[in-house]
């Protein structure tokens, strides 16, 4: 099949390409293996044929019957070796294609942009990484397999039967040529049914996680009713679906249910096959292979139906992980540019849009970080703070401009390259279900203890460690729980371990609880000192000490000055200024730091 055909552009087909000889393999035996199994029945039939004329006192030909034994029994142990063998290769296949997709579904996420997590929550990735490939489990070890044996059954039987009796053999089909009408009729509208059927399994979830997930608002708030409702109609609507559905298609089921009955067959065939030796179209010994294997004939439709459905949704498995796969990697360089002899950051005619087409949020900045100083962004809630700030460690890409550390183009660097420039501590802090020490020394995992120590006193955590049931060896989430500021600590522990001259900061202390405020604001004092600091702040009495302070505004820099000068201006920082002292009079860690 050439690279251009339709069916090698399937999402499925591309998906299964690093086991195809694997899965070419086990159909060819399960092939064999199923014409294997039908000789034993065959042999069956013709030991009928051989021996039946007896009766009439014809003398049996004893040499043919052995014969017809003996291959049997061969058969037999064919099917057997050709069985094992085809489940063998297929489960070997699902194995290696399990390995083989996670590997480069972890390597593409390695190398994608940090803003595509920021644009995704955990599931997305879980569900492509881990249930996605899940998914094709069956498909590729089991139901291929079964389908195979579901064609090549009936398809090798209705031969047979030809050659013994054509006519007879046309009445056999009669109730597979009905099933399949059956099937038809039940299927009519499929594809819109199955797109509706998904979106409305789609709205239940998303409707029983906003039941389970936000009772705790719904219950404060008295909306308990008003959630019930929606999960209540949105569960009504669903079934009413379903319904429908099994209203439209049940003729054509039950046409297909009585179609594929082995009694019809049966009955079919004692008619026809009375009726055709009567007419002495065919003998006695010919109906015998009709009443063995006629049965046969409709029994894998079922079978067939079944890996249907699972080949529908290993086809969507498979449809999502070539879209995740397909995600546009961060450009690396080809060769590593020289290391920076400075900390000085420099922004040239910065503008960005998260997607081709869509408006920039952000418009032709230029901007200079001096090394050592503070630079502090502030603006309203979606003025662009947090998509400038996310530039320098590399989140995305500027669409227009160019960022610069001491002159060299962030692309210029690797990946490897600009985090030892640059570290960041945002307010989401993520920490992984590892052991305490493993997420301090996340960027240096030889650390030593000492050192991972002396970071966690720095950070204002190491007592808080201290008291958990394994020390720095105990898990996140397993020996103990940590409060969102104890979080945001030990990511400022990682954050000094990792020692980058240049430090991006969203606010700590906005998911700080009151008790650890204090804490995080000292730690954050250690931190910042002597580094190049880009800080998105939102509450302005904790940057008045910044060296700059740039106000944004839709995505421009409306001003720039120190807290003094703007203040002075009474423009936009001046009246940011003092809805800030109305909101939250108390100082910050730039305070503390300036004291």
């Amino acid at each position: 099949m050439s690279a251009g055909h339709p069916l090698a552009r399937s999402p499925l087909l591309q998906t299964l390409r690093p086991v195809r000889g694997r899965l070419v393999g086990s159909l060819l035996l399960m092939v064999v293996s199923t014409v294997a199994g039908l000789v034993p029945l065959v042999g069956i039939v013709e030991l009928a044929r051989i021996l039946l004329p007896a009766l009439s006192g014809t003398p049996v030909d004893g040499g043919r019957a052995w014969v017809v034994v003996w291959v049997s029994v061969a058969a037999l142990l064919v099917r057997l070796t050709t069985v094992l063998g085809s489940s063998w290769l297929s489960h070997v296949a699902d194995l290696d294609l399990s390995i083989h997709l996670r590997r480069r579904l972890v390597a593409r996420l390695g190398r994608v942009p940090l803003a595509w997590f920021t644009e995704r929550n955990s599931g997305t990735v879980k569900k492509a990484v881990q249930d996605d490939v899940a998914a094709l489990h069956h498909l590729v070890a089991h139901s291929v397999m079964e389908l195979t044996a579901a064609i090549t059954l009936p398809s090798v039987v209705a031969v047979y039967l030809f050659v013994v009796s054509p006519p007879l053999a046309l009445v056999t089909l009669v109730p597979l040529a009905l099933g399949l009408v059956g099937f038809r009729i039940s299927m009519r509208g499929a594809g819109a049914l199955y797109r509706d059927y998904d979106a409305g399994l789609a709205e239940l979830a998303a409707a029983t996680v906003e039941n389970t997930g936000g009772i705790a608002e719904i219950k404060t708030f008295g909306a308990t009713g008003q959630a019930h409702r929606r999960l209540a109609e949105v569960t009504t609507r669903f079934g009413g679906f379903n319904r429908a559905w099994m209203r439209h298609s049940a003729f054509g089921m039950l046409l297909m249910e009585l179609a594929l009955t082995p009694a019809l067959t049966l009955v079919l065939v004692l008619g026809g096959g009375v009726w055709m030796l009567r007419a002495s179209w065919i003998t006695g010994p010919d109906l015998v292979p009709f009443l063995v294997l006629g049965l046969a004939m409709t029994a894998p439709v079922t079978v067939a139906g079944y890996a249907a459905r699972e080949l529908r949704e290993a086809t969507q498995a498979a449809r999502r992980i070539q879209r995740l796969l397909a995600e546009p990697e961060l450009p690396e360089p080809s060769s590593p540019a020289p290391v920076p002899a400075s900390s000085r950051v420099e922004l040239h005619g910065v503008s960005f849009a998260y997607s081709p087409g869509a408006p920039p949020v952000l418009h032709d900045i230029d901007l200079v970080l001096e090394p050592g100083t503070v630079t502090a962004l502030v603006g309203h809630s979606g003025s662009g703070k947090s998509t400038l700030a996310k530039l320098l460690p590399r989140f995305a890409d500027p669409t227009a401009g160019r960022i610069t550390i001491a002159g060299v183009d962030l692309r210029e660097m690797t990946s490897a390259q600009l985090y030892e420039q640059v570290s960041f501590v945002f307010q989401d802090t993520g920490l992984l279900r590892t052991s305490i020490r493993d997420n301090i020394r996340l960027a240096h995992p030889e650390a030593p203890d000492p050192e991972v120590r002396r970071v966690a006193e720095a950070a204002q955590i190491a007592s808080r460690i201290e008291e958990l049931p394994r020390g720095y060896d105990s898990v996140v989430g397993e020996d103990g729980q940590l409060s969102g500021g104890e979080r945001q600590r030990v990511a400022i522990a990682r954050a000094l371990l990792s020692d980058t001259p240049i430090l991006v900061l969203d606010e700590a202390t906005a998911a700080a609880d009151p008790e650890s405020e204090a804490l995080v604001q000292r730690a954050l004092s250690r931190l910042v000192a002597g580094r190049t600091l880009l800080v998105i702040a939102h509450r302005l009495s904790t940057v008045t000490a910044a060296d700059q302070i740039v106000v944004l505004d839709e995505g421009r820099v409306a001003e720039r000055g120190t807290h003094e000068e703007l203040l002075a201006r009474g423009g936009r920082y001046a009246r940011l200024w003092a809805a800030d002292q109305r909101a939250h009079p108390a100082g910050g860690w730039a305070e503390e730091e300036s004291a």
